[in-house]
């Protein structure tokens, strides 16, 4: 397993980040490749992806830990992927998002294509970074 970490701060108070990682619908306007993002029942998400020229869905688990401001998530089927969002309150109108994301690169090189090696980390790296500052614009414009 591979692992990321990276963090973006956003111009946003703590409970307007945290809302907005929650409406899974808003997802498409972030998260590069997903086309179509759907809540589901028992803290279930379902994820219409397209990546490397390959169209995929996802189903996900997404779980709270609601006192410390992380959601974890992890797909149920397709590559195997574990992550998590934490928020740090940095002031009243400023948020720390961090995300952890754990992957393994040949499920992903199978299911998604693209590269190899470090040439896929750096891919994947890239893609995160932008997904960060995709969502720093959303939720600063979403106020």
């Amino acid at each position: 397993m591979s692992t990321l970490e990276e963090h973006v701060d956003v111009g946003v108070p703590i409970d307007t980040a945290w809302n907005s990682l929650h409406r899974v619908e808003g997802y498409p306007r972030f998260v590069e490749g997903v086309r179509e993002a759907r809540s589901e029942t028992e803290g279930r998400a379902h994820l219409d992806v397209e990546a490397g020229g390959r169209s995929r869905e996802f189903e996900t688990e997404l779980s709270d830990r609601g006192g410390e401001r992380v959601m974890e998530w992890r797909t149920t089927g397709g590559p195997p992927l574990t992550g998590s969002f934490s928020l740090q309150e940095l002031d009243r109108d400023r948020t720390r998002v961090q995300i952890r994301l754990e992957y393994d690169p040949g499920s992903v090189r199978e299911t998604f294509g693209g590269p190899k090696g470090f040439a896929q980390a750096n891919a994947i790296e890239r893609i995160v970074r932008s997904d960060l500052e995709q969502f720093k614009e959303y939720v600063e414009h979403e106020r």
